[in-house]
């Protein structure tokens, strides 16, 4: 503490008209001995009370416990507090001392908490609460996959750069994980400053360099789409045979009936394979898509919430007549179009879980290795931009939100560059041709 000024009753006004360019110093109450207010020259003012604990003495060390700030408090609040502090050391208590304790304790729990458990709290307190089910259940896996197995019982705070960098290293062969793990793991830090957790600026994700992405660009040309469409229909009507590896060891033990059988495609799934590729929805769009989201009188799908929010699908005569295919012969009830899935789950009431085993039945029918659902949408898109529809049209039929997210696909758009490169094309063979 630096130098003090006389004893004078602490008003607002003596408050407002303290010398800031005294520096650091106290003014002290005249009433209430002990009570006093210390001065900043910065222009904070904070109120205190200054006691020796009871039994020592004038030799007993002097205590200074901080009240509050000035304008958080009014002076007659402050003065009130002081007297209840100033009782309690009358009585024998320490309360500065159990202030220090307090924080001390507090210090201690933050550094015991670990980062598994600074997780599960990110998980239940923020993004469950905040964000959509699908990233709470990415952002799951990636933690319990990926970072708890390595550094889960560490203390959150003692976390470092270099821990996350090795963690970062290990995940090389999944760069996309990688990064996005890095990007998770700065969240929940932001989220642990901001609720106390952990000391304000502990972020060991920051300036971890992430790994290059290249973005996978995959659509279907039109062989592929001819075996899609044929392998659907096979599916529909015949049925996609088994796969069964007669060479191997063990398929001397199939039963005969089993060799060369087929199964035919779940209608459902068939219906869901074809939306995707005729609307360019994403997969839960699709799943989760219910009847009374279809407007089949203008060709739309109102879906309430996606990826980007509220979204619009229009639906070509294709679309509308895969969906149409889906409503039974003696319509639907009441209940189905008030909460029914458009796309029927294995379980009555809820939504299907994937596509993955029709997919893979159809993408090995078709020979189609390596396309991904998800391609479907792609292939969509490019057929859009390679029709020189515009990007602004594409990117409204996908429900982008940014445009540079359609930008992907300007290569794809060929007319104009092929009109531009057959005039300076005809310009420059013109010149080659001219007479000297």
């Amino acid at each position: 503490m630096t130098g003090s000024s006389g004893a004078v009753r602490i008003t607002k006004r003596v408050l407002d008209q303290a010398d800031l360019s005294r520096g650091r110093h106290q003014i002290w109450d005249s009433e209430l001995k002990g009570f006093g207010v210390q001065v900043e020259a910065s222009g904070t003012k904070t109120y205190m009370v200054r006691y020796r604990p009871k039994g020592l003495g004038r030799d007993g060390p002097r205590r200074f416990f901080k009240i509050g700030r000035h304008g958080d408090l009014t002076a007659d609040e402050a003065r009130l507090q002081a007297k209840a502090i100033l009782g309690r050391v009358a009585s024998g208590e320490d309360p500065a001392a159990k202030q220090v304790e307090a924080r001390a304790d507090h210090v201690r729990r933050k550094e015991a908490l670990t980062f598994k458990a600074l997780g599960e709290r990110f998980l239940r307190e923020h993004v469950e609460a905040k964000r959509k089910g699908r990233t709470l259940a990415s952002y799951t896996t990636l933690l319990i996959h990926h970072a708890y197995p390595v550094v889960g019982d560490e203390p959150a705070a003692a976390i470092t750069r270099a821990d996350l960098s090795q963690l970062h290293l290990a995940m090389r062969e999944l760069p996309h994980s990688g990064n996005r793990l890095m990007a998770v793991v700065g969240s929940m830090y932001a989220f642990g400053a901001k609720q106390g957790l952990v000391p304000e600026g502990c972020n060991p994700a920051r300036g971890i360099e992430k790994y290059r992405e290249q973005a996978r660009e995959r659509y279907l040309n039109g062989d592929e789409l001819q075996r899609l469409g044929a392998a659907l229909a096979e599916g529909e009507t015949v049925g996609i045979p088994w796969d069964l590896d007669l060479d191997h060891p063990m398929a001397k033990h199939v039963p005969k009936a089993w060799k060369g059988r087929c199964e035919k495609l779940d209608p459902h799934a068939a219906a869901a394979l074809r939306l995707l590729l005729l609307t360019g929805a994403r997969l839960r769009e699709i799943l989760d898509l219910r009847w009374r989201e279809v407007d089949l009188e203008r060709g739309l799908l109102l879906l309430p919430d996606s990826k980007t929010g509220r979204k619009t699908i229009v639906l070509s005569d294709a679309a509308l007549a895969v969906i149409r295919s889906l409503i039974p012969s003696n319509g639907l009830s009441a209940a189905e179009r008030e909460g029914g899935y458009v796309i029927k789950g294995l379980i009555e009431g809820k939504p299907r879980a994937d596509l993955k085993k029709p997919w893979a039945a159809i993408q090995r029918h078709a020979q189609l290795e390596g396309v991904r659902l998800h391609d479907l949408r792609h292939t969509f898109a490019s057929i859009g931009a390679g029709a020189s529809l515009g990007l602004p049209i594409v990117g409204k039929l996908l429900g982008h939100s940014q445009p540079q997210t359609t930008a992907r696909y300007a290569h794809l758009d060929a007319d104009p560059l092929r009109r531009a490169t057959n005039l300076i094309g005809e310009h420059l063979r013109g010149a080659l041709q001219a007479k000297t």
